[in-house]
């Protein structure tokens, strides 16, 4: 492995505001803020604004945009454009 390209492997707080949750995870984010952990130690710290803990499709809280189906969302948009020649 050459020496000097590649970016510092750090373990690292980040912090879900949404729903103030804490995760240590390893990382190569480069970030000058730092917080003591609950180890005592200080790791540097990182905030989302949305994480697993708060992303509705991880959450079971996701909201159907359309409870209807593609097939009947083309019949109301081209169902009138339909062949009427009856002889």
């Amino acid at each position: 492995m050459k020496q000097g390209i590649h970016p510092e492997y750090r373990t690292v707080v980040f912090h879900d505001t949404a729903v103030d949750k804490y995760f240590l995870i390893g990382s190569t984010l480069k970030t000058e803020r730092t917080i003591k952990w609950e180890d005592g130690k200080e790791y540097p710290y990182f905030t989302l604004d949305v994480s697993s803990e708060s992303h509705p499709f991880y959450t079971g809280k996701q909201r159907v945009a359309k409870a209807e189906g593609r097939l009947a969302t083309f019949s109301r948009r081209f169902g009138s454009f339909s062949s009427k020649k009856e002889k």
